[in-house]
């Protein structure tokens, strides 16, 4: 597993080790011992899988603090387009965003720090989402920033 660091701090894309052959495929999705090693102490209280046909868009949703939640995020079958926006007010990223393409293909999944809204649009016919989350869900303190078509900005960075 292998962490590399995006524009955003704390915002990470992870690339897991998948071994192919004959058979099919194995892979190691998440590994703490390895991960700390890559100074990352995560643990997750919650494991979600969302199933959605080609075309949905899921988010922008958050959690206010103190009940955010860090997020591991991944695709098991399919193609989505990742978006991950800073909402930490004191962050000088504040605002910024960061996109890439997650898919059964490419083994990258993405580290999202407490304080960010995150959302996806899947991409294939068929889509298998997977994500691990710290802290519980509180629908209470959950939001949802609406979709609004705007103008592409230097804000962000897609991969």
């Amino acid at each position: 597993m292998k962490k590399q660091q995006t524009h955003i701090d704390g915002l990470y894309v992870i690339e897991y080790n998948s071994i192919k052959d004959n058979r099919g495929e194995f892979m190691e999705f998440w590994n703490n011992q390895k991960l700390l090693k890559e100074n990352l102490n995560i643990t997750f209280s919650q494991d979600n899988i969302s199933k959605s046909k080609k075309n949905v868009l899921r988010g922008l949703h958050f959690q206010n603090q103190p009940y955010g939640q860090l997020k591991y995020v991944s695709v098991l079958k399919g193609r989505v387009l990742d978006i991950a926006v800073d909402i930490r007010k004191e962050s000088k990223t504040y605002g910024k965003h960061f996109a890439i393409e997650l898919s059964d293909q490419n083994n990258f999944g993405l580290l999202i720090p407490s304080g960010f809204a995150h959302g996806f649009v899947t991409l294939e016919a068929e889509n298998i989402f997977i994500y691990k989350c710290t802290g519980a869900y509180n629908p209470k303190q959950e939001h949802t920033i609406p979709y609004k078509r705007a103008a592409p900005s230097a804000a962000g960075e897609t991969r």
